[in-house]
């Protein structure tokens, strides 16, 4: 773990990844804390850069090293060591089960939750050539691709946004997937070729929302943030998240989840799909907000019933 600081400590050190799009998310908690807090200018607020696992190993699916936590471990070992005050994440990146000491008392409102179609050569992905090369990383991503289209090449595609969007342009692959939100956060939704709806794509849980983490006894770090939070972003997270824990997602496993408050009802979409998309089920849930985590485990439950022990056999 390299975290980097300079001169004297600020009065609010926010751990993040150094990603341009990890930098953009802990801008935007910045900017939050010093609009919500009059005793706090931008310069009271550092930026701690910490080099994680999962940024380091950009040559093998993030299943084989470790899981998708690679992307937090380091920074949430920082929080727990004082080295930070607070710790800024993608929901998505975070295991289900977090380690103990840390909680995520805030999450900022979340930026459209919908994968993109990106692509020189076809305008959707029903438009690809068959055979045609579609670079990710996502088993998720992947296992839906080949359940829609089973004639195409996924191949796997590691890397920072602009290294996945020039590997394109280069030609290495016919096509990637990624997230419209972090496309937006970065100013970049003009390379977008198509956006996918829900129905095609599902995204994962907790795609577009941005998370604040603080050690669960630090009364200050809790206070700090509380006022970032979005209590429908909460709501929604809280809901597919629920669905990972009872499937026990992890890495290995092509789960997607999405909900939306639609007026005054939560509505949840899940789907599991083995990893070479033979196969996909899906239900749905529709309730009441304050039943959000309840309704995630039962779409869970009843997921991990249908498929059985063997559905994940081949992963």
């Amino acid at each position: 773990m390299a975290a980097q600081r300079t001169g004297a400590r600020a009065a609010v050190r926010i751990g993040t990844r150094g990603s341009r799009l990890a930098l953009a998310q802990a801008e935007q908690v910045r900017a939050g804390l010093v609009a919500a807090h009059d005793d706090l200018t931008a310069d009271d607020v550092e930026l701690v850069v910490i080099r994680t696992t999962g940024d380091r190993v950009t040559d093998r699916p993030l299943a084989e090293v470790g899981g998708k936590g690679l992307f937090a471990k380091e920074v949430e070992e920082a929080l727990l060591a004082g080295d930070v005050d607070i710790a800024v994440h993608s929901m998505k990146d975070l295991e289900t089960v977090l380690p103990d000491g840390v909680s995520v008392p805030c999450m900022l409102p979340r930026e459209d939750p919908r994968d993109v179609f990106i692509s020189a050569i076809a305008d959707s992905i029903a438009a690809l050539p068959e055979g045609a090369v579609v670079g990710t990383a996502s088993q998720r991503r992947r296992a839906q691709l080949k359940h829609a289209r089973k004639d195409l090449e996924i191949v796997m595609f590691r890397g920072n946004v602009d290294t996945r969007l020039a590997k394109v342009e280069r030609g290495d692959v016919d096509a990637t997937l990624l997230a419209l939100a972090g496309l937006n956060r970065l100013g970049l939704a003009k390379r977008v070729t198509a956006v996918l709806e829900p129905e095609e794509m599902l995204p994962a849980a907790g795609q577009g929302a941005v998370g604040v983490e603080c050690r669960s006894g630090d009364t200050r770090g809790h206070d700090l943030v509380t006022s970032l939070g979005d209590p429908d972003t909460h709501t929604c997270i809280t809901c597919e998240r629920s669905v990972l824990a009872a499937l026990g997602g992890t890495c290995h496993t092509p789960i997607a989840a999405h909900a939306r408050l639609v007026e005054d009802r939560l509505q949840l979409t899940a789907r599991v799909l083995r990893t070479d998309g033979s196969e996909m089920l899906e239900t749905r849930r529709d309730g009441v907000p304050a039943d959000a985590e309840a309704l995630g485990h039962d779409a869970g439950a009843e997921l991990r019933s249908r498929a059985g022990p063997d559905f994940f056999a081949g992963r």
